[in-house]
């Protein structure tokens, strides 16, 4: 920057935090922000901490800060403009005889907007005081209990030095100790019977894997719920992960997406119902996202919050994007591309690769199933698929001594085709062949043959094959039963797999099947399975 070698350096607010780049001019494209909840307008420190870049020290007197107007406002003043000129020129009539009041430029629904005068009150008052927050987590007790040297020590000079009250230091030591002794009660921790050759007291138990880790607040709640889970439950890998989702970060553009899809799905319904007007809103302020174990996980968490007064209810967020992706056996491109998240990918992409880790490193090996096994795979052939970056990266902070000496930088690596990853295409073909099935079981023609109809299945050969079945029979079943293993049946072979998906039929027939081959040179190519249908209907009749 110095040199001269970077003529225009683009960044959010948060550019302007501890960085000494010389910047001559700071332009602000709006003056409304995001906060990973609304949008709003920014406050004076945000404002000054990036405004405060302009002018260089050593070389100017003044620095100069530019700020855009809303969008809207550009393109009304400017067909203003045009319509004065248009008046001027005697082409058009003088619209302002006939105005009785000055038109406003429209602001888009959603949008916030702002103006000069918004802009003055920025520059006029002084930044809003910072406030030390101090959170203290089970992440954190690991963490010191992990370091050389006195953990108990460690934690109170942490919070005794920091800027919090009294009040608020002690509150935080009695929080760290309740903590401490929740992680020993689940036998994550142990006290050692003498202070090791680190000067440790406490150490994490033996049977853990290497990477543990507890960066949710509400791990130590999550762990404890998966350990009481029904071991013989034909869900238990899928509440697992909605257990995991739920101690997650909100990816609030994700979770606002799939709630207005459900709205405008049931919407459609209401309409054609012909549902009443008032009824139909009030249907739909009752819709939201999806949230497996809602009720389950909320009546749980307060019983565990009760000899853990540290346990914060809001950070409890049920939600199912991983869930949904497995169940429904969408690929990435797909999910986003349904709940028009284009804009987002990043985002989904960010919060996948959370999830994985979640999954990975927060699950205790003794609570692991092989289905779970599978899935965490599954999910980090999903992520790895679409940019390893994210997952490299997480690999050289938990394997550092992997990396060369002197390597700066990490290189994404490319990933093993999927024909070589045989469980975790297992689970991919499963999670496809089961998406196809539940469109089937609803009628859903149209979604079918988005899926197949480059293959020849459009929607008049799967509505052609509905008919043929509810014919015979009255529904398709899609409960425990019906995702039984032994419904799936896979034939390998060396460039492709036979697979069949029994319906599972009222009978209990099993007599009607999905049949599809997988190209594995394609699969490979693609990096998702690539499903040719070659059968609906009567095993028989092939």
């Amino acid at each position: 920057a110095q040199s001269g070698l970077l003529k225009i350096i683009c960044g959010t607010d948060t550019l302007g935090v501890d960085i000494n780049v010389p910047i001559r001019t700071v332009l602000l494209t709006g003056l409304a922000k995001f906060d990973g909840k609304r949008m709003r307008l920014l406050n004076a420190r945000e404002f000054h901490q990036i405004a405060g870049r302009a002018g260089r020290a050593g070389y100017d007197t003044v620095g100069h800060v530019v700020v855009q107007a809303p969008t809207w406002t550009i393109e009304f003043e400017r067909e203003r403009a045009k319509q004065r000129a248009r008046e001027e020129a005697g082409k058009a009539p003088n619209s302002a005889k006939k105005r009785k009041k000055e038109p406003k430029p429209r602001i888009p629904e959603g949008a916030v907007s702002w103006s000069e005068e918004n802009l003055t009150k920025l520059v006029e008052n002084p930044p809003e005081a910072l406030r030390p927050h101090l959170r203290i987590t089970a992440s954190m007790v690991l963490a010191l209990i992990a370091r050389p040297g006195d953990a108990v020590a460690a934690g109170r000079h942490l919070i005794m030095t920091s800027h919090q009250t009294r009040t608020q230091k002690l509150k935080l030591v009695r929080e760290a100790v309740e903590i401490f002794r929740g992680l020993r009660d689940a036998e994550i921790i142990e006290v050692l019977e003498e202070v090791d050759h680190l000067g440790r007291r406490f150490s994490l138990v033996e049977d853990l894997q290497l990477d543990f880790t507890m960066n949710q607040p509400l791990a130590p709640f999550a762990i404890a719920m998966i350990d009481s889970l029904d071991e013989e439950s034909e869900t238990l890998t899928l509440d697992t992960v909605s257990i995991l989702e739920a101690i997650l970060e909100d990816p609030r553009q994700i979770l606002l997406a799939q709630q207005n899809a459900a709205r405008g799905e049931l919407l459609a319904e209401l309409k054609a119902d012909g549902v009443e007007y008032t009824e139909r809103m009030a249907r739909l302020d009752e819709v939201t996202w999806p949230k497996p174990l809602e009720e389950d996980l909320e009546a749980a968490l307060e019983i565990y919050a009760r000899s853990r007064p540290w346990v914060r209810a809001e950070d409890l967020s049920p939600k199912s994007v991983v869930r949904e992706i497995h169940e429904t056996g969408q690929t990435f491109s797909e999910f986003v591309q349904r709940y028009g998240l284009q804009r987002a990918e990043g985002i989904v992409l960010r919060y996948l690769s959370d999830a994985y880790q979640a999954m990975r490193r927060t699950v205790p090996q003794d609570l692991r199933t092989e289905e779970l096994e599978d899935m965490i795979e599954w999910l980090g052939v999903l992520v790895r698929g679409i940019d390893s970056s994210l997952l490299d990266e997480w690999e050289a902070l938990t394997h550092p001594e992997d990396l060369e000496d002197g390597a700066s930088e990490i290189r994404p690596t490319s990933p093993r085709g999927l024909s070589a990853q045989t469980k975790v295409l297992r689970t991919m073909v499963r999670a496809a062949l089961w998406q196809r099935v539940e469109h089937f079981a609803f009628e859903r023609e149209e979604r079918l043959a988005e899926l197949d109809g480059a293959s020849g299945w459009d929607r008049k050969r799967w509505a052609e094959a509905m008919d043929a079945y509810y014919d015979t029979y009255d529904e398709v079943g899609i409960d425990g039963p019906a995702r039984s293993p032994q419904l799936l049946q896979i034939t390998e072979e060396s460039r492709l797999w036979r697979i069949r998906q029994v319906l599972d039929d009222p009978e209990g027939n099993h007599d009607w099947a999905i049949e599809a081959e997988l190209d594995l040179e394609a699969t490979d190519e693609a990096g998702e399975p690539v499903l040719t249908i070659t059968h609906v209907g009567d095993i028989a009749d092939r």
